[in-house]
């Protein structure tokens, strides 16, 4: 969760053009929270806040590896306000994780037999076609699909 803005805080050059979209993804995390999961699974209930937040982590590593729109000093910042996941964003760069979803789909301690989650299997190798994952709701992440 980012830190509260207090007027401590310098934000560097840059901020003024990636801070609408910030904090419309703040505002939809918060609604996501607060939102009532009557009737949903336990898991279920979560799946809304792992998409924002993959979508705010998505949006800060595209404008700085792809777009090349933001500054390192931007990109540094937005990871130590923790407006963006670090360790989600490594795996990304790493070959073979560019469309992880989240960590838990790869930490093999949440799963039976210490394998990875199975949105991460490839679609043309799967049985069933359509699948989510416990963990997130996601329906595919493997980098071959």
């Amino acid at each position: 969760m980012p830190k509260i803005k207090t007027s401590r805080v310098s934000y560097p050059e840059g901020w003024e053009l990636i801070e609408p979209t910030i904090r419309e993804l703040d505002a939809k995390m918060r609604e996501a929270e607060n939102d009532p999961h009557n009737g949903k699974r336990k898991c279920e209930a979560l799946w809304p806040i792992f998409r924002i937040s993959h979508q705010r982590s998505r949006y800060i590593y595209d404008l700085y590896y792809r777009r090349k729109e933001i500054s390192q000093k931007l990109y540094e910042f937005c990871l130590d306000q923790g407006y963006a996941d670090r360790n989600l964003i490594a795996k990304w760069k790493k070959p073979g994780y560019e469309r992880l979803c989240c960590l838990r789909c790869i930490q093999t301690r949440d799963h039976n037999f210490a394998t990875t989650c199975v949105c991460r299997v490839p679609k043309h190798l799967r049985e069933e076609q359509v699948i989510e994952c416990v963990h997130c709701g996601c329906r595919g992440c493997a980098s071959g699909d």
